[in-house]
């Protein structure tokens, strides 16, 4: 069976994604899929450092600008969505280019994993409930009690993701990082390249912090105060992301503007950490460290453009 052509770019936030992702899309024919889990909103573009219709030089782009805050965005959407793209592109006689950070995304693509709809919903229902009556703290704890390696991959925060890990062991008995190792081992269905754009580590938080400091010039705060009179309130999926939480925290005075600053380039630095965690378990992966390249975008993507050769995705 011939595999059809699936390329990935991805790598830690603010490393430069999306400027090579256009790049590599023209050079090969190639159409866009974001796989990102905040560009999929509406209203939220600063804050989700969304690719401006300018900056898409004609190349066509989806998962971008498709939802409204209100609507809930999962892995299980997101694989759905993608693949409906994917077939679309293919169609077309153009490549796929996967293009964002959200490695769970990715994997759900590469890896086809199957997210077949268990019944948990009361269960369900439960958690969220111990969620909001004691904390995301709280919730965090019984998963490590359960499944010590998907605490330490998921963020507290991340309540969305620890209530599946919970619930997934409620109803198999089995631990979801175990399940996603499984899956990891898992052929795939596509011919793929795995890139992940990687720089040094100082560079890499350096350009998170200019990067931060540009979107609160660009009107973060104003993006958000504009979602609040909308209505978008902190337990929606979509105030989780990055930018937003943290102006909420301030715009509902339990911090002040510099510590809500403060906090979300920490949490920024520790996001781009755990991302990289994630790729460096992935396996096929393609590693490009800029470095090597002396930062030359010509240079990157004729080294990626040799990679597809090799694999015979183009010629």
């Amino acid at each position: 069976m011939n595999k059809k052509p699936l390329v990935i770019l991805t790598g830690p936030t603010a490393v430069g994604k999306t400027r090579l992702s256009i790049a590599l899309a023209k050079a090969i024919g190639g159409e866009i899929i974001s796989a990102d889990s905040m560009q999929v909103y509406r209203h939220m573009s600063i804050g989700s450092a969304k690719i401006r219709p300018e900056e898409m030089q004609g190349v066509p782009h989806f998962l971008v600008d498709v939802l409204e805050p209100f609507e809930e965005f999962h892995v299980v959407r997101f694989q759905q969505m993608a693949k409906e793209a994917m077939d679309g592109i293919w169609s077309r006689g153009h490549i796929p280019v996967l293009v964002g950070g959200t490695g769970f995304y990715i994997q759900a693509i590469v890896g086809d994993v199957d997210f077949t709809e268990n019944e948990a919903v009361p269960y369900r229902k439960e958690l969220e409930r111990l969620a909001a009556e004691k904390g995301a703290r709280a919730l965090h704890e019984e998963l490590q009690k359960v499944d010590e390696a998907s605490a330490a991959a998921i963020h507290e925060n991340n309540v969305k993701r620890v209530v599946r890990a919970l619930e997934f062991y409620r109803m198999t008995g089995k631990k979801i990082s175990e399940h996603n190792e499984e899956q990891r081992e898992k052929e795939s269905p596509y011919n793929y390249a795995y890139f992940v754009l990687n720089d040094d580590r100082a560079r890499l938080y350096a350009r998170i912090e200019q990067r931060i400091d540009e979107m609160l010039e660009e009107g973060l705060l104003e993006e958000v105060i504009r979602l609040k009179e909308m209505g978008c309130q902190r337990g929606m999926v979509s105030m989780q992301g990055l930018g937003y939480k943290e102006m909420l925290a301030y715009l509902d005075g339990e911090c002040t503007f510099q510590e809500a600053v403060d906090l979300l380039k920490r949490d920024t630095r520790h996001f781009a950490k755990r991302q990289l965690t994630w790729f460096r378990r992935e396996r096929d992966v393609i590693w490009i460290n800029k470095d090597a390249y002396d930062y030359e975008d010509e240079r990157i993507l004729a080294a990626m453009l040799d990679k597809l050769k090799e694999k015979e995705m183009i010629r």
